[in-house]
């Protein structure tokens, strides 16, 4: 096994275990509806895996445990595509909003910030803004 051998499958992990969150939040209400199936199968493609192995996380994520990732820009990565799983049905549940805080407890955001990291994730996904521009309006605040 050589070196790019082992950080394609330490990618491939990362991805999946971020993937398996993404699939928690959805499943919060019980069910998975169309809209959060059809971006569950758009963010696991995006992060490599496939058709088969999509279905399967699916189907078989109780039981995850969660790893943070590094970087403050992977942490609201990861938070801005629980925002986005959450707002797919275009309904907002508290249960979802508290989700989202316990991700962002797990990532390491501080407790003072939270509820404002909520609401500028939550309002600027609403309103179709990229990650990007909402990762410097977090870091300004």
């Amino acid at each position: 096994m050589n070196f790019t051998h082992f950080i394609t499958n330490h990618g491939k992990r990362v991805n999946r275990e971020h993937f398996l969150h993404l699939v928690q939040v959805a499943k919060i209400d019980g069910i998975i509806s169309e809209p959060e199936l059809k971006l569950l199968h758009k963010q696991g493609r995006k992060f490599g895996l496939t058709e088969p192995e999509i279905e399967n996380l699916i189907n078989t994520e109780a039981g995850h445990n969660y790893h943070s990732p590094y970087s403050l820009e992977d942490k609201f990565g990861e938070l801005f595509n629980i925002a986005q799983m959450i707002l797919a049905d275009e309904l907002v549940m508290e249960s979802e909003k508290r989700m989202l805080r316990r991700y962002a407890i797990a990532v390491g955001i501080k407790d003072n910030v939270i509820e404002k990291l909520i609401d500028i994730l939550l309002n600027g996904v609403a309103k179709g803004a990229e990650q990007e521009h909402l990762f410097k309006e977090f870091k300004k605040k």
